[in-house]
């Protein structure tokens, strides 16, 4: 293979291959801005809720990361269709490739049992969280709507993986532009159209992920997908293939899953104290999606580079890529945790209603979460780079069982232990009692931990024996 075709990839006056930065952003930014559209759905969704009451915010916030958690679950399977399809890019197998999507859609189908049953488990779930009284319904409303949605997700995922596995960041941009516009209007029309409450804005959610969806496969199944990937070819599924999918993905979701899950432990503890601390956790918990979902689509590119390198042949390039990746997904975390923590006062009362009672003092609490949670996105921008770059080589499954064990093995305990007194929690156990401070000081203890483990893997090269071509 020539020099000059490998990704992101410059030739410098001396004839030598280098790391184009260019090349990098390029390719980075739209993922930057499409992972961060999911922010602003996230605040959207947020601002929303907030019009209602801050009962309605602890409500969402009490199951919103157990939600998120078991859609990641199920989720991370139509991410593994980037790595599939980024490999056979790089290996010019452009039919393979497009093989991959249908198969990650084809897999979306068979996920529907999956949630049929989690909307109905809803009923027996959300009350066994024993929230405040006038918090608990809110979480029930959201509950069964936004887990109606999860097909749909699985499937424009595994779209959506495949536009930027070839590259074509900007066609996965633009069909999160026009969810992220319906979002909003859609919220609107549910909650003061139809007054649907806190089930419009999941809803809401669910309708403009269709939409999105059905945007996805007009692209996919037209122009020049059409004839160069040949998307309208290998529709018919391929049982092998999906499960090869799957077994990739699984480990992806897990990992996800269960950091998310860990986070809806933490913060069902926080919403048990109070609505007051359940608010503010679930505000700074947004903002601090606005540093998370830009830098997961910097590690996006560090998934597909990494892959086509891998792809075609040359694993020294993806590390030398893979590097640059880590450190622009560390710097960005770096400079908008510094702005969330200097100007939390300001953010915070964007998201609390003036006409409410308990305003001020979710604002006070939130402004001290946010310099905790400004100290944890460093760490976290080490994780998601290490993490996405690991991914594009293949190495999904030691980094799903790092993140299981200390999420659960670490986090989730000294949560419980740092957040409740003696008899305040589900358990007769002793406790430090520092309220959501105490929840927060666990997250970031965690997270330092995780993020030196994964950045070993990552920057040693361990991941060179463990990857895989796929």
């Amino acid at each position: 293979m020539r020099k000059n075709t490998l990704p992101a990839s410059r030739i410098d006056e001396h004839g030598q291959v280098r790391v184009d930065l260019r090349a990098i952003l390029a390719m980075a930014f739209p993922l930057f801005i499409h992972a961060g559209l999911q922010a602003v759905l996230n605040l959207t969704d947020t601002w929303f809720v907030s019009r209602i009451s801050s009962q309605a915010v602890a409500g969402v916030g009490g199951v919103y990361w157990l939600i998120l958690g078991l859609l990641l679950l199920v989720t991370g399977m139509g991410m593994a269709v980037q790595t599939y399809a980024a490999q056979a890019y790089g290996a010019r197998k452009y039919g393979r490739a497009a093989r991959s999507a249908w198969n990650g859609i084809w897999l979306a189908a068979l996920t529907i049992p999956a949630f049929a049953l989690l909307v109905w488990l809803g009923d027996r779930l959300v009350p066994a969280l024993a929230l405040p009284d006038g918090v608990g319904q809110s979480a029930l409303d959201y509950w069964g709507p936004r887990f109606s949605g999860g097909p749909i997700a699985v499937a424009q995922t595994a779209v959506l993986s495949f536009f930027m596995a070839i590259g074509q960041v900007r066609l996965a941009l633009s069909v999160n532009i026009v969810i992220a516009i319906l979002n909003a209007v859609f919220n609107a029309w549910f909650i003061w159209g139809f007054g649907w409450g806190v089930s419009g804005v999941a809803w809401a959610t669910t309708a403009s992920l269709a939409c999105g969806w059905l945007m996805a496969m007009t692209i996919f199944l037209n122009g020049s997908l059409r004839w160069r990937y040949r998307s309208r070819r290998f529709w018919r599924p391929q049982p092998k293939r999906i499960y090869a999918i799957a077994a990739l993905g699984f480990p992806i979701g897990l990992s996800i899953a269960f950091d998310v899950l860990g986070l809806a432990a933490f913060q069902a503890m926080v919403t048990k104290l109070g609505a007051v601390q359940g608010a503010a956790t679930q505000i700074v918990m947004m903002l601090t999606s606005v540093a998370y979902m830009p830098a997961v689509g910097l590690g996006k590119a560090g998934t597909t580079l990494v892959g086509q390198s891998i792809g075609a042949g040359r694993p020294d390039w993806a590390r030398r890529v893979g590097n640059r990746v880590v450190g622009l997904t560390t710097g960005y975390m770096l400079a908008v945790g510094v702005v969330l923590a200097l100007f939390a006062e300001f953010w915070m009362g964007l998201f609390v209603s003036a006409s409410d009672p308990s305003g001020p003092a979710v604002i006070a609490l939130g402004i001290t979460l946010a310099w905790i949670a400004g100290a944890y996105q460093v760490f976290d921008g080490v994780h998601l780079g290490s993490v996405f770059c690991l991914r594009g080589a293949g190495d999904t499954r030691v980094p799903a069982i790092l993140l299981l064990s200390m999420s659960w093995g670490l986090f989730v305990p000294l949560s419980y232990l740092f957040s409740f007194e003696r008899g305040q929690g589900w358990f007769d156990l002793p406790g430090l009692g520092w309220g959501a401070a105490g929840g927060w000081i666990a997250a970031l203890l965690y997270i330092a931990l995780l993020a030196g483990v994964l950045g070993w893997r990552w920057f040693s090269g361990r991941w060179m024996q463990h990857g895989r071509l796929v």
